[in-house]
């Protein structure tokens, strides 16, 4: 493994130690993902060319699906791609809307060296370049500001002919955002990014400045993400990695608003499939019964035929490039692996580092992995989470007292205030004494 940094170790146990998935550093300890590695460079290697691709990770409540495209979103990043999750919920983003869709995607889109949200970076650096390539050509000098404006004004009407046919909004507000920043108008400039990233109530003297009108509506949200990948091609980012997570919410929606997010997600895909947004890789994520169960993706026929895929009995025969994958989840020895991947992470950067590695062994981390999975009712698949939580305590304790022995003096508890929906519905309730065991007689 290469050196790792204090601050990129620190993030990650200190996500591992609040119970949450790190938001980066996940290939540290990413356990059992391997084999997927190569299909979806591959995919990544033709979004990247100019087309598009799609997939589906299906997996049970706890199975990684979270950690999975986390994971995924950093390899693509190392490929210079933008990346983008966006958790959908009936309430703040539904899937229909579209243009809340787009707007959670530009406020949270990062890139290798971008945090949440790139957007004005990328539209800045997206100027810089159409700057560049006006000099390069030769033809206006750097000190003619106004020349030079007017190149870059016409380079960007160029490169935003296809979309400035279905959403003239987009180029106008790239436009003025230009003009505003040549002329030292800050407010208007940012006022226009706000619109750019589908922000709604941007000050009317913004958009009359830049010639706009209204909003971006579900359909602006297209066009608008078609401009977005535009931008992303000419500044060096090969593509845009979208992240829908936790699509199961569906299920639980009113008939209407199921209806039309299923559709929505139809139509992106058939979008996808007729090469309209070059660049683009769609992930997103939903449990078995939202792709099989009659309340998910079965409820409407043409997304059903979209997203079928066929899954023979043993997963490792499963075909990496269909439309859908699905994660097996834990057994206790992929348990075991994750927890000696998070041990020598966290001993690299403890202050004894010696103690740590001798008292959390690998025979420790084992007897620890089987006693929380049995805490959970023997549910391997769910326990990663709380594991990773109560190791990381466990070697606090370790690190800070050199008397410390969790072989003597820690007693795994587990409260129902720490943990999730899923892991309390399988958390085993031990009775303190004789008297707390009811018996059906």
């Amino acid at each position: 493994m290469n050196p790792v940094s204090t601050a990129r170790r620190e993030e990650v146990v200190g996500a591992l130690r609040r119970g949450t998935v790190p938001h980066s550093g996940l290939d540290l300890f990413a356990v059992g993902l391997e084999r997927f590695e190569n299909a979806l460079d591959k995919e990544l290697g033709n979004a990247a060319a100019g087309g598009a691709g799609f997939k589906a990770v299906r997996g049970e409540y706890g199975s990684g699906k979270t950690f999975f495209v986390r994971w995924l979103g950093e390899r693509a990043k190392r490929a210079n791609f933008a990346v983008t999750e966006i958790q959908i919920s009936e309430t703040e983003t539904p899937l229909h809307r579209l243009e809340t869709v787009y707007r959670r995607l530009t406020e949270r889109l990062t890139t290798a060296t971008q945090p949440p949200s790139a957007l004005r970076e990328i539209v800045d650096n997206w100027v810089y370049s159409l700057e560049e390539d006006v000099l390069a050509d030769g033809t206006v000098e750097e000190t003619d500001e106004e020349a030079l404006n007017q190149a870059v004004t016409a380079l960007l009407e160029r490169r935003l002919a296809e979309v400035a046919a279905t959403n003239p909004g987009f180029a106008a507000a790239l436009r003025g955002y230009h003009r505003a920043q040549a002329e030292g108008r800050s407010a208007i400039a940012e006022a226009l990014i706000a619109w750019l990233g589908g922000q709604p109530n941007v000050a009317a003297s913004a958009k009359r400045y830049a010639g706009i009108k209204g909003d971006l509506d579900h359909f602006g949200a297209l066009a608008a993400l078609k401009g977005l990948l535009v931008l992303l091609r000419d500044c060096g980012h090969p593509g845009l990695v979208v992240v829908l997570d936790e699509l199961e919410t569906l299920q639980r929606a009113r008939t209407d608003t199921r209806e039309k997010g299923l559709n929505a997600l139809r139509q992106l895909l058939d979008e996808i499939a007729n090469k309209q947004f070059p660049g683009l890789y769609l992930v997103i994520t939903g449990t078995p019964a939202f792709f099989d169960g009659p309340q998910g993706v079965q409820r409407l026929a043409p997304l059903a035929q979209r997203l079928h895929t066929d899954f023979l009995p043993d997963p490792r025969h499963d075909n990496l490039y269909a439309s859908q994958i699905r994660l097996g989840g834990f057994d206790l020895n992929k348990l075991h692996d994750l927890g000696v991947s998070v041990r020598e992470l966290y001993a690299d950067g403890a202050d004894a580092p010696h103690r740590v590695r001798s008292r959390v062994d690998d025979s420790y981390l084992l007897g620890f992995a089987e006693a929380v999975a049995g805490d959970l009712g023997g549910k391997v698949g769910i326990a990663p989470r709380l594991y990773l939580r109560k190791l990381v305590d466990v070697m606090d304790r370790v690190d800070q007292n050199e008397d410390f022995d969790p072989r003597l003096h820690y007693n795994l508890a587990v409260g129902g205030s720490e943990l999730t929906e899923v892991e309390r519905g399988a958390h085993v309730q031990r009775a303190g004494s004789a008297d707390e065991v009811e018996l059906d007689l």
